[in-house]
């Protein structure tokens, strides 16, 4: 198999071959077909994210075939397109999973961080972790749903049932809930880099009623407030946009630290909220519900030898939308 592992945090990503990877029991061998390149593949790169175990092959937005099954796997088949998110595994057993709050396991496996992911021909996954994705849809363009998608859609549950939704940061994730919160109905405001006029023009051109730099004032008072780019100066900047009783909800994994803002920004029963990681159950429901929405992503390929680039660029703030790895 081939494969672009992290071997040094702040390094790039460096070509290897390897033997093709053989399922234990309970896993599958996916034959990957395309992998999504997810900001959080950044802050495992970047050494943000302390959990990461090294040497790692990123990559947490996959969809591929089975090419082999583990024993005692029976509600898989061979040849069947699934696809694998970030959590990859939870324990069961702690008082969070018992809870039915997985993503808050005590000892999670999250792919592309703690076990190898899909910036590679092949991946092995829990198969208890693996969704089937059906035949509808190319393998690139349903990608992204596998982290942006459902991250997203956490996100939207946990603003509530506001109509004025502020997007801040238009990038992989917000393309897609913006599609779904205009299909519920609600208005979408735009928030993005100031002077980023491509990011507004795109949001605008996925329904959004406002497009402006994240360093103006919301045209309206916002009902909750989606936090995407992690920039902890915007939650401040987020509070004085949503009204009272409204929240503010911080959706990455990662976020740089939020500076001090007086109360009153906070006051009248304000909230801020966070995101972390996601359920098994939020992600059968989104999966589900996409075709529905009739979400579409917007996607810039790239072969899997060029994963440094693809970072790059997403770093760099050239991407519309998301970027996938083809291998």
């Amino acid at each position: 198999m081939r494969a672009m592992v992290l071997k040094q945090t702040g390094g790039p990503l460096v070509a290897e071959e390897r033997p093709d990877p053989v399922p234990g029991p309970g896993e599958v061998v996916i034959r990957v077909g395309a992998c999504g390149v997810c900001r959080t593949d950044l802050h495992v790169v970047d050494g943000e994210l302390p959990q990461t175990l090294l040497p790692v092959i990123p990559g947490h937005e996959i969809v591929g075939r089975v090419a082999a099954l583990g024993a005692g796997v029976s509600h898989l088949t061979m040849g069947e397109r699934v696809g694998v998110g970030w959590l990859g595994r939870a324990c069961g057993c702690c008082s969070y999973c018992e809870e039915g709050a997985e993503n808050l396991c005590d000892a999670p496996v999250f792919t592309g961080c703690t076990r190898d992911g899909g910036f590679a021909s092949h991946t092995v996954a829990d198969a208890r972790f693996v969704y089937p994705l059906g035949e509808e849809g190319e393998d690139i363009a349903l990608a992204p749903l596998l982290c942006a998608g459902l991250i997203g859609w956490r996100t939207l549950k946990m603003a509530g049932e506001g109509r004025r939704i502020g997007l801040y940061g238009f990038g992989a994730a917000a393309h897609i809930i913006a599609q779904v919160a205009r299909w519920q109905g609600r208005e979408i405001y735009a928030f993005t880099r100031p002077g980023d006029m491509r990011a507004q023009d795109f949001a605008r051109t996925l329904g959004a009623v406002y497009a402006g730099g994240s360093d103006a004032p919301a045209p309206e008072p916002l009902d909750a407030a989606l936090i995407f780019a992690p920039a902890g100066e915007l939650v401040p900047q987020a509070l004085k946009a949503v009204r009272k009783g409204g929240r503010v909800v911080c959706g990455g994994i990662h976020m740089s630290d939020i500076p001090a803002f007086p109360y009153r920004w906070l006051w009248e029963e304000r909230k801020i909220l966070s995101v972390a990681n996601l359920t098994r159950a939020d992600a059968r429901e989104f999966l589900a519900m996409a075709p529905q929405a009739g979400v579409t992503t917007h996607v810039t390929p790239y072969p899997l030898s060029e994963a440094n680039r693809a970072l790059d660029d997403l770093r760099g703030g050239r991407l519309e939308g998301a970027a996938v790895l083809v291998p």
